[in-house]
């Protein structure tokens, strides 16, 4: 039986590049290569789409992180397929382990549905909402889930509503891995960190901060059935005041656990997990995060279409404690791909 292709593309223009580096290097250790045929597909920061030797390795070198290397032999994407060096790679399914913009905003996913080719995870719609929390958060709060009170503004020029009350957290409503998010605790570090977040996105929110713990819930479709994890709380060292890119990924100051929480906490976050999933539309996986706070209440922060996917990221650990370990995982995603419709109705 021949082995299916599956292009893995990593890299690309986001922030993140380098995470999603480390995400495909996870992947390609992984894939049960007596099902499928890997095929590595690099994009530069610059935008170039390089095809990349089997064997390439992504991994932190001496605290620095690996990114796609600017010069190879570049991919043309036409009608017919992927090509490289006038040859078709005849890739069957994409895996576009791309997070960010240009890969997790619904324009990859666009690409893909003109050409025709399936691929892992959300379509247009749902990735492009659930990338931007100005969006996102008002189609939660219509299925019912509770957000946090925000505001949405693009300068430094603005009037903070009387309604929002410090600590306030500050983000880009377009970026993910916290790059560009500022915990402000008084109104004079306001104006900085709403500059700091313009910096990665024209659109900026500003959010009440909620004291709570930080939820986390993975939902995975396999074979028509949507599975939805145990739920993981984010637990960080002392010295940082949140989940921030340094904690997440450049020191070992995070740990994964599987919080005590009252009877029927649990139940109610993945039951809001799987609404905001159906809600945004997504399709494939998802991490879910929220904040279960001190009063008792179930916040959703955001929706991820394709969280980090390290063997040690969160949502596989998430999705291995619902019985389903990394290879399994992987296997299960590019089949519910290749299984979909590639029709322009996604």
């Amino acid at each position: 039986m021949s082995k299916l292709r599956v292009g893995i593309i990593c890299g690309g223009k986001s922030s993140e590049h380098e995470i999603s580096c480390i995400s495909a290097n996870g992947i390609l250790n992984a894939i049960d290569r007596s099902k499928f045929e890997p095929v590595l597909i690099g994009i530069t920061k610059s935008g170039k789409w390089l095809l990349l030797p089997d064997d390439t390795t992504f991994i932190t070198q001496n605290g620095a992180l690996p990114t796609v290397p600017e010069s190879g032999i570049e991919v043309s994407v036409t009608s017919q397929g992927l090509f490289s060096g006038g040859k078709n790679l005849a890739i069957e399914v994409a895996f576009p382990i791309l997070h960010g913009t240009y890969g997790e905003d619904g324009t990859i996913q666009g690409l893909f549905e003109m050409v025709g080719l399936r691929y892992v995870g959300s379509g247009v719609l749902a990735s492009a909402v659930s990338m931007d929390k100005s969006y996102a958060k008002p189609i939660f709060a219509a299925a019912g889930l509770k957000v946090a009170p925000g505001t949405v503004v693009t300068s430094t020029n603005f009037e903070l509503p009387s309604t929002l009350k410090y600590p306030l957290f500050v983000k880009p409503a377009r970026s993910g891995s916290s790059r560009g998010t500022t915990k402000v605790k008084q109104s004079s570090d306001l104006k900085v960190a709403v500059e700091a977040a313009l910096a990665f996105d024209s659109k900026v929110i500003i959010e009440q901060a909620v004291d709570g713990k930080e939820i986390e819930c993975a939902v995975l479709q396999s074979e028509g059935k949507t599975i939805v994890s145990p739920v993981g709380e984010i637990v960080i060292s002392s010295k940082y005041e949140f989940y921030d890119f340094q904690a997440k990924y450049l020191d070992d100051s995070m740990q994964l656990v599987f919080p005590e929480l009252p009877a029927g906490v649990e139940e109610k976050i993945q039951s809001s997990a799987l609404t905001a999933f159906n809600a945004a539309g997504c399709e494939g996986l998802a991490r879910v995060d929220f904040f279960y706070s001190a009063s008792g209440d179930v916040v959703i922060n955001e929706i991820n279409t394709m969280p980090g996917f390290t063997p040690l990221s969160v949502y596989p650990k998430l999705i291995e404690k619902s019985g389903i370990n990394y290879q399994q995982l992987i296997t299960t995603l590019i089949q519910s791909a290749q299984a979909r419709s590639a029709s322009i109705t996604r």
